[in-house]
């Protein structure tokens, strides 16, 4: 009993460590190429778990298309050895960024936190998040997909195998292309392999109780860009009633909220309620600078770059639709600020997704 507890808590400690450590120490490197303004917790964490979802997913889907069986341990060593690497000049920039820890780590700041209704609602939202959190591994159920990702994560595991084998029976088929151009239960099966975890317990109870609050945290970002110089005193109530857009968001089950809450181990989930809030995120930001007349630096166009390849990873209609608003959000910066040159950058962000797309199409 005492060695399986022994063994219980070393995998959730492993599993914090590769879903909350890594991101955040990764996320330096991104934080030492912009202003100081973003270097906070969140943005750390997000950004961070961003890079290394585009490097598994750059690593990962060359593996697949070999099209052999037991290739699962070359993405699992590929992908040690790189992050292994990216984290060497993490922690240097992360240890440099921590001389100044007040502008990293302190999340609000500011003369109007001794107010009573900023607290109350502050304390209202992380309620509301830990019971979400907990709601969501207590109450977890089985939806019908699980029948196919969740199977595709365990058989990764067990066999070595990806997409080689049919979830449904276990038996030997052709390469599914189609889902292995997204391999986002493969991630999965590399947590679940790492941690030592199994990989419904993976999927069902550790993914969702990071992802969700993920997800609170890229909503936080864009609060501080939309309420303004007042953020302070307006972003606790605007993550509040973004809580209850998503708590009271389950009228189809089909709905961006029912996937965050009740489905957040699938890939399709993750690109509507990480994904895309986070391209909002950047192009808020990237457009403001272009409207003030500053200078925007290249590590905003490599994150934007890193989440469209992350978006890949979640799921394969991603390619289209984030090539789609980034050039939607483009053509009508274009049009308003009179900077045409803005095209340029964000298409070559773009050159990523569609080279999946056009992938996509040679091998359906």
């Amino acid at each position: 009993m005492v060695m399986q507890m022994v063994k219980i808590v070393q995998q959730v400690l492993l599993m914090g460590i590769w879903l909350l450590v890594i991101p955040a120490i990764v996320g330096g490197i991104v934080a030492a190429g912009v202003d100081k303004y973003k270097r906070n917790f969140p943005f750390l964490w997000i950004t961070g778990q961003i890079l290394l979802w585009a490097l598994f997913q750059l690593i990962c889907v060359p593996v697949i298309l070999k099209g052999v069986e037991g290739t699962f341990p070359q993405v699992l060593n590929y992908y040690l050895t790189a992050t292994a690497v990216l984290m060497i000049p993490a922690v240097i920039l992360t240890i440099r960024n921590m001389r100044d820890r007040k502008k990293i780590f302190h999340i609000v700041s500011g003369k109007d936190n001794n107010k009573r209704l900023y607290h109350i609602m502050w304390g209202i939202f992380w309620i509301l998040l830990l019971f979400q959190v907990i709601m969501a591994g207590v109450m977890t159920y089985a939806d019908g997909d699980d029948a196919f990702y969740v199977a595709v994560s365990t058989i990764t595991e067990e066999s070595g195998s990806m997409y080689l084998r049919l979830p449904y029976t276990g038996g030997s088929t052709g390469l599914d292309t189609r889902h292995g151009l997204a391999p986002f239960p493969i991630w999965i099966a590399f947590l679940a392999k790492v941690t030592g975890m199994r990989t419904v317990i993976a999927a069902h109870v550790a993914v969702p109780m990071v992802l969700i609050p993920m997800t609170y945290g890229i909503y936080y970002l864009i609060g501080r860009r939309i309420c303004g110089k007042r953020h302070r005193e307006r972003l606790p109530i605007f993550l509040v009633f973004t809580q209850l857009l998503v708590l009271f968001g389950d009228y189809s089950f089909y709905t961006a909220e029912n996937f965050m809450i009740a489905r957040t181990r699938q890939g399709k989930a993750a690109l509507g309620n990480i994904i895309f809030p986070m391209l909002i995120f950047l192009l808020l930001i990237i457009l403001q600078k272009i409207q003030e007349n500053q200078r925007v630096e290249w590590m905003w166009w490599c994150l934007l770059c890193s989440v469209i390849i992350a978006g890949c990873l979640c799921s394969t209609l991603s390619a289209f639709l984030t090539c789609l608003l980034i050039a939607a959000a483009g053509l009508c910066a274009a049009a308003v600020y009179r900077k045409w040159k803005l095209l340029i950058p964000m298409a070559i962000c773009c050159i990523p997704a569609v080279c999946y797309a056009l992938l996509f199409l040679k091998l359906a």
